[in-house]
């Protein structure tokens, strides 16, 4: 058996534990100042208007001086959800949009860490959004929650479809308005040309008759006429 020298042992193992509690503590503070650094971070988004419409609806309390909270219609609160899936929806194109452009700024160094941890709390954030609008549609409707992110993207589609409309009409008058001036400014300016042109034929000076070549018609002889031969006395 072998003899085991704890007293030699005492000092190995008393920075052992020294060197553990440290790291342990180094690591429970840095995670604390972390977490309170990320809390203090501006969120990506601002408020969320769609969800807060939703959740009064869903929770309203009722007024003063009534016992009962008034009853909201199920196609009220259908609409109220399907327009915060129609906004959840949004969010995703802005975050599937902003993801390659701040990974790329981020591993460049041209941003800090603060942004790009701003950016993963998005990413969270939307993730449970989008499993809290399944569940409450699956509540109200009975597989709603399959459809429910379809029909919202079909919607917001058609709304920036519509948005780039009126940005089109919006600029058809402008563009209409200017393209009169343009042509009342051509036909000015070739109208000037006109006379201009005019003036200058008329300035020209005129040709004299004096000058031009008179013809004189002189006797004529009939060609093929007989001649006339002397006779002989």
């Amino acid at each position: 058996m072998f003899d085991i020298n704890w007293r030699g042992l005492l000092l190995p193992l008393a920075y052992l534990a020294v060197l553990t509690g440290t790291f342990v503590t180094f690591s429970t503070v840095y995670r604390r100042r972390k977490a309170l650094q990320s809390a203090n971070l501006a969120p990506w988004f601002g408020p969320h208007l769609q969800r807060n419409i939703y959740l009064s609806l869903l929770h309203m309390e009722p007024e003063e001086g009534s016992e009962k909270s008034p009853k909201i219609p199920d196609s009220i609160i259908r609409a109220a959800l399907l327009r915060r899936a129609v906004e959840d929806i949004n969010r995703i194109i802005q975050i599937r949009t902003a993801k390659a452009a701040c990974s790329s700024l981020l591993q460049r160094g041209s941003v800090g860490d603060d942004l790009w941890q701003r950016f993963q709390r998005a990413e969270k954030e939307m993730e449970d959004e989008l499993r809290d609008v399944v569940m409450e549609a699956n509540a109200l409707v009975p597989g709603w929650g399959q459809i429910i992110f379809q029909s919202a993207n079909e919607i917001a589609a058609n709304k920036v479809l519509r948005d780039r409309l009126d940005e089109i009409e919006a600029q058809a008058d402008n563009e209409k308005e200017w393209w009169e001036k343009r042509r009342a400014t051509i036909q000015t300016e070739f109208m000037k040309e006109l006379d201009t042109e005019s003036e200058k034929s008329n300035t020209r000076p005129s040709t004299s008759s004096a000058d031009e070549p008179v013809l004189v018609d002189g006797p004529s002889t009939p060609q093929g006429g007989p001649r006339k031969r002397k006779g002989k006395k």
